[in-house]
């Protein structure tokens, strides 16, 4: 009974040791066209706890919005507020916690 406790303790511990290398999905994702915003996600090459969004406005009146990033097993964190104009091409940016396991995912708002 009690090697099978050890071994149940010891298989948790590696797994969630492995949880925490694995590395994120560091590859530029292309999003659908919602709310009028062609946006693309993208995390940072030299820093990869730096991640955004950049999208385009389609419509004809200015659209607000912020990104949103998952960031593992640190708080999750939105990118700034921007507005972009019809046609025009906005950058929102966040940053994760230094204890973070990496950014798991990009999203973002329409405000």
């Amino acid at each position: 009974m009690r090697i099978r406790a050890i071994t149940a303790v010891a298989v948790a511990a590696a797994l969630i040791g492995l949880g925490t290398v694995l590395p994120a999905s560091a590859v530029p994702a292309r999003a659908d066209i919602r709310s009028g915003l062609d946006c693309t996600t993208w995390i940072h090459n030299n820093d990869p706890l730096t991640g955004g969004v950049d999208c385009t406005n389609n419509t004809s009146g200015p659209i607000s919005f912020h990104a949103d990033i998952v960031c593992g097993w640190a708080p999750d964190v939105q990118g700034n507020s921007v507005t972009a104009q019809p046609g025009g091409t906005e950058e929102s940016v966040g940053h994760c916690a230094i204890y973070s396991t990496g950014i798991g995912h990009i999203g973002w708002t329409v405000e």
